[in-house]
């Protein structure tokens, strides 16, 4: 059985950059649906599930061993927004410190250069998905191309697709999806994500995840 994850903060506290009516429709009926719909599939067994998937019983397991379908896309989608809540902080914006920072520094010159690249790219992220801060792994192709795993990357993907599934460790994430904004800021997505990068972005969690990576 899968649970909602609670929020990390009331539902009210990131108002008014985003609004409680936005959280409670995002949060109550997107990621809870996602969550009931992946319960349904999970009870019901079967080729669906697919061969090795979550065999040690964690979700992220669930989503690398799923493969294409309707388990692997809501799994993904119920781990993708309790990322994304965590990205934000009522407390959020600034700049890392750190060995975060100084990972940042290494892959892209400088923070500011690092807000460019997601503001960018989640501009230009077309149709719905999520744009990523993400940690390479020892196989990805660009990590080869600058000697090695272990460096920084901006990375998009559509719909519900994860980073985990290429063996990328996401620090933080911005959801594109229209839900996740049109109330507050309708069509205006840059409008959006400068919010998100100037008053939202949680960099403890990136940079707590940043450690997790580093002794994994």
């Amino acid at each position: 059985m899968i649970e909602l994850p609670p929020l990390p903060y009331p539902q009210d506290a990131l108002a008014p950059h985003i609004s409680e009516r936005t959280i409670s429709y995002h949060y109550g009926k997107h990621h809870a649906g996602y969550v009931a719909n992946l319960n349904k599939l999970l009870a019901g067994g079967g080729a669906s599930v697919g061969a090795g998937a979550g065999s040690d019983g964690s979700l992220e397991a669930l989503i690398v061993g799923a493969g294409a379908g309707a388990v692997f896309n809501n799994a993904a989608q119920v781990w993708n927004h309790t990322c994304y809540w965590q990205s934000m902080s009522p407390d959020g914006g600034g700049d890392p410190s750190g060995e975060l920072a100084a990972a940042i520094v290494d892959s892209f010159g400088s923070v500011d250069a690092l807000r460019a690249e997601l503001t960018a790219k989640a501009t230009g992220n077309f149709g719905s998905g999520w744009t990523w801060l993400v940690r390479l792994g020892s196989s990805d192709s660009d990590a080869a191309e600058g000697g090695g795993g272990g460096g920084l990357a901006v990375v998009n993907t559509d719909d519900g697709d994860n980073p985990l599934t290429v063996g990328q460790q996401p620090l933080l994430t911005i959801d594109v999806w229209e839900h996740a904004y049109y109330l507050d800021y309708q069509n205006a997505r840059p409008a959006y994500i400068a919010t998100f990068l100037e008053r939202l972005i949680n960099w403890d969690f990136a940079a707590a995840n940043y450690a997790r990576a580093l002794q994994g």
